[in-house]
């Protein structure tokens, strides 16, 4: 009997489906395409990725703007009259989205250091940023049925004059998804956790992904400090043990998106343990895709999804399909 119930419980354990390694294109496909824009993500389809990465502010009249900065930035916005902005500014919040789509972000800028961090970057001028909506709309598009979307808030705590409060954000956010019938294909991930614990509160079915990051630029746990990080939520990493995947459990989270230079075999092993998974941010070069992928991540963020798909092919790894798609005009 006892050979009868294992042989059983082992046939329905291997029927179970093996969860997929989560392809994300980071900013659609940073590496290739202008970045957060229907081209990138139109880009990112056409590979084929699991999940598309983006960012989302709030426009003044309180549509869901995809773009990673709280405010323009010169790096990658021109003026209508086609010059680059002279300084960061002005803030999304504060223009319509009228006002917004004026402004073309299809191409870096060669006179900043960061428009000669992307040398594979095709631009696309005469590029809006595109509303959430469209990101979605550009999926059906494309017909894929399954790629999911990992939605950034993009506020910060040190500047709250910058952006729409963290439950303004999640409720708009929250209700977009919904609209859109994707609360089982979407993440709302951030490092602002005050707005994913209220997505939490009102949203329970959509995922948490809780980005962190310690580097001696910038460092969102505090660990050892006094009280708990601004980035948190109100959650003090020291009332964890210095645990980031109990603290990530207990904020709510499903996903643990670290920087990927804080990935160890140890935290690792204990945030799936504890039924988390990790996919760090944001992994460019193959060496360090293969070595992340050979620790058993669940996922890798990536600017170049082009070059990830080689390096799980080279590891007889199963990739998402393509499903190519025009982004149309923009």
């Amino acid at each position: 009997m006892r050979l009868v119930l294992f042989a059983i419980t082992a046939a329905l354990l291997l029927a179970q489906p093996v969860q997929a390694f989560d392809l994300q294109g980071h900013r659609g496909a940073r590496g290739l395409a202008p970045e957060n824009t229907l081209p990138a993500f139109a880009k990112a389809l056409s590979l084929g990725v699991t999940t598309l990465e983006l960012d989302i502010n709030l426009t003044a009249d309180n549509a869901v703007l995809v773009g990673h900065d709280p405010v323009l930035l010169p790096t990658v916005t021109r003026k209508p009259d086609g010059s680059f902005l002279n300084e960061p500014g002005p803030a999304i919040r504060s223009l319509p989205l009228a006002e917004l789509r004026r402004y073309d972000v299809g191409r870096l800028n060669p006179d900043h250091r960061y428009g000669k961090t992307y040398p594979e970057q095709q631009p696309v001028d005469g590029t809006a940023m595109p509303l959430l909506a469209e990101v979605f709309a550009l999926a059906a598009k494309a017909g894929n049925q399954t790629v999911r979307f990992n939605i950034e808030t993009k506020l910060s705590p040190l500047k709250p004059q910058d952006s729409a409060s963290p439950e303004a954000l999640a409720e708009a956010l929250v209700a977009e998804i919904r609209k859109a019938g994707l609360a089982g294909r979407s993440t709302i991930q951030s490092f602002d956790w005050r707005s994913l614990r209220h997505a939490g509160k009102i949203a329970p079915e959509i995922s948490l992904a809780m980005l962190s990051i310690e580097s001696p630029n910038f460092d969102t746990l505090e660990r050892g400090k006094p009280g708990p990080s601004p980035w948190l939520g109100g959650l003090d990493l020291d009332d964890f043990g210095g645990s980031v995947p109990r603290l990530v459990l207990a904020a709510g989270g499903r996903i643990w998106s670290p920087f990927w230079r804080n990935v160890t075999a140890e935290n690792l092993a204990e945030a799936q343990k504890l039924g988390l998974q990790v996919i760090p941010w944001t992994v460019n070069e193959p060496a360090e895709m293969a070595r992340l992928i050979d620790l058993g991540v669940d996922g890798i963020i990536s600017d170049y999804p082009d070059r990830l798909r080689r390096v799980l092919a080279d590891k007889g790894k199963p990739l998402p399909a393509p499903s190519p798609v025009n982004p149309g005009r923009q």
